[in-house]
């Protein structure tokens, strides 16, 4: 028997657009045309006056009729930011937890990641969600500890498995080299559109979102969706892969 399901990752910019509208429910939109089955989110604000004191995640998840699991890397005044994973079936929260910072700079925003077994059609889907930093180590670190015994080393974290999310490194660096030892890069092994970035996306040269598989599952199609919705709600362009598992 082969499943078919459907995974997004999309760095929301706390739901910020382009036109400096603050939206989550555009956010939501551009989510629901695309109907995945698993969604990972960066950068979800939650009660933060920026963003009307909005619990981001709760708000695109009861408007999808999702579940979720929200996991917020840093207080920011009297609120929370972070990352999230959303699911239309049955989902448990394995872990979230913060990533290491820099060694020596321990000043830098902090990062985290979220980890949570979705159970559909017989089987458990480990999904691993993040969002690394800006400086070069700090992600190496943070590399690291994905990859060890607390992450993708421990014995729960079986294949099937997706990891994914904004991980600030291009292809070819350190951290992207660091993760395709051990898992496919979605976007290499999938048809669909040629290699494209997804930052910034008025130009989007980047490639900076990744959805990293476990060598089971297959990729039907993947994209990085340029259209005039997914220009404006955002400052990263979602990426969508349809996959097969046997």
């Amino acid at each position: 028997m082969t499943i078919h399901f459907s995974v997004m990752t999309y760095n929301v910019h706390s739901c910020i657009g382009m036109d400096g509208k603050v939206s989550p429910l555009r956010i939501a939109e551009v989510i629901a045309h695309y109907n995945p089955d698993v969604v990972a989110l960066q950068e979800l604000d939650a009660g933060l006056s920026r963003t009307d004191l909005v619990d981001q995640a709760h708000l695109i998840a009861k408007s999808l009729e999702m579940s979720y699991h929200f996991h917020s890397s840093i207080q920011v005044e009297e609120g929370e930011y972070g990352n999230a994973v959303l699911s239309r079936f049955p989902m448990r929260l394995v872990k979230g937890e913060a990533l290491p910072t820099h060694p020596i700079n321990r000043n830098l925003e902090r990062r985290g990641a979220v980890w949570a077994e979705v159970a559909f059609k017989g089987i458990k889907l480990q999904v691993l969600a993040t969002h690394l930093g800006l400086n070069r180590r700090e992600r190496m670190c943070q590399a690291n500890a994905l990859t060890g015994p607390d992450w993708l080393g421990h014995p729960d974290c079986r294949a099937p498995l997706v990891l994914c999310g904004d991980f600030n490194a291009l292809p070819g660096s350190f951290v992207y080299r660091h993760f395709i030892r051990r898992l496919n890069d979605a976007h290499r092994t999938g048809r669909g559109q040629r290699l494209k970035g997804t930052w910034p996306v008025r130009l989007p040269l980047m490639r900076l979102d990744y959805l990293f598989l476990s060598p089971d599952i297959k990729v039907r199609r993947i994209s990085a969706p340029r259209t005039p919705q997914t220009m404006v709600a955002s400052d990263h362009l979602p990426l969508v892969a349809a996959l097969e598992l046997s």
